[in-house]
């Protein structure tokens, strides 16, 4: 008789797809609590959230009626807030009923997952990724395919998701901007995208879904401009997150829009309220989301975050390492010194740096660090980097 626990199958491959990012946490907390380490490995906030965040979840905590805390779907409120600001912001006519509210964008896919996909269905999406789509596509009974981005400039490789959509082919991710390499794809990209997509849903007889990961679209430096994936295919579905733009994201609310260019798209509104209900009830708190008002005028300090942006690639830059400025998010995409990124990583760790090897995004032999941190922090790891660098080119020198 086997002495093994009778888990699912499905529940194994997903736990050999996160045993990186399972022992990067592992790692990480070992290590983060120690007094000077600074933390450069997640997108986690390393000081003291915005008032406004604080004062908004205090205001909407009194309750007002009975069923203030009553099970809650989509609140019609904080739908109508979404629908305006996505009217305005990318100039379709979204309805309240295009937005569903989710726990941050990660709930976002996983309903987008459950509503469009059916058992070996294949989803294209790019490396270096977001780690955790191939244990969601693999929780979702998918089958994860992948390509590369263009090496030379981070851009999608346009051609290559060409060739790898075939009859089983049901949806393609992008992430814009990307993490990790904090690159925004342009619209010559996104146009030459949407020609692929629609060339292959004609072949194939069925549309293939455009599933635009954005939940960092509000953290756009002052020489990029973005444009959402949504302004050049119908068949698309948006999945964003407060969490990054409001450096909370342990507080679990975001949304997934359904573009109004959607044929009849009555029905999929129905197949994601079906699939967030029988999937774990993938509704934010009720607070949260009578907040979402005053949390779409909220905002991280965008030209502080821009300065340590070019300090930091600067710095980096002089130092010797190999990196491309990224255009939004706060993550730099960094080549390693050394072939080994878990080596170098490790070496930076043994001097309380820490930062997330590029083997956990599927590119080994680069690293990303976290913008999150306070110029105190970043005064700190900045030494330590560029002596990590020349003790690296003086051993393979």
């Amino acid at each position: 008789m086997s002495t093994s626990f009778p888990t699912a199958a499905r529940t194994a491959a997903v736990a050999r797809a996160l045993a990186g990012v399972l022992g990067m946490l592992e790692w990480r907390e070992e290590l983060r609590h120690e007094p000077g380490t600074c933390d450069l490995v997640l997108g986690n906030p390393q000081e003291m959230p915005l008032p406004g965040f604080v004062s908004a979840l205090r205001h909407h905590s009194q309750p007002l009626n009975k069923d203030w805390f009553a099970y809650k779907r989509s609140e019609p409120e904080a739908r109508e807030v979404v629908a305006t600001s996505l009217r305005e912001w990318r100039g379709l006519p979204f309805e309240p009923a295009d937005i569903a509210l989710t726990p941050g964008a990660f709930g976002a896919l996983a309903t987008a997952f459950r509503a469009l996909l059916d058992p070996g269905d294949e989803v294209v999406y790019s490396l270096p990724p977001w780690f955790l789509y191939e244990p969601m596509l693999l929780a979702a009974d998918a089958v994860p395919v992948k390509v590369r981005v263009r090496p030379a400039d981070s851009d999608l490789d346009v051609e290559a998701i060409r060739s790898a959509i075939g009859p089983r082919t049901r949806a393609v991710i992008v992430n814009t901007p990307n993490n990790p390499t904090g690159r925004i794809y342009p619209p010559e990209t996104l146009e030459a995208l949407a020609a692929v997509l629609t060339d292959a849903s004609a072949r194939w007889g069925r549309p293939i879904w455009l599933i635009s990961d954005e939940p960092y679209s509000r953290l756009v430096f002052s020489n990029a401009e973005f444009h959402s994936p949504s302004e050049f295919y119908p068949y698309t579905v948006i999945s964003y997150s407060y969490g990054k733009v409001l450096l909370t994201p342990g507080e679990r609310v975001g949304w997934l829009a359904i573009s109004p260019e959607i044929p009849g798209r009555e029905q999929l509104r129905e197949a994601i309220e079906v699939a967030q209900i029988a999937s774990g009830w993938l509704f934010p708190n009720a607070v949260l989301q009578y907040a979402v008002g005053d949390l779409e005028a909220l905002s991280i300090d965008l030209v502080d975050l821009e300065a340590k942006r070019d300090r930091v690639v600067a710095e980096l830059t002089d130092a010797g390492y190999h990196l491309r400025s990224p255009e939004g998010t706060f993550y730099l995409w960094v080549r390693s010194p050394e072939a080994d990124d878990r080596a170098f990583c490790n070496r930076l760790a043994e001097r309380k740096v820490l930062v997330l090897p590029g083997t956990i995004c599927e590119v080994p032999g680069y690293f990303r660090v976290s913008l999150t941190a306070g110029n105190e922090m970043i005064d700190r790891a900045l030494p330590v980097f560029r002596s990590a660098a020349a003790e690296t080119t003086s051993a393979v020198g």
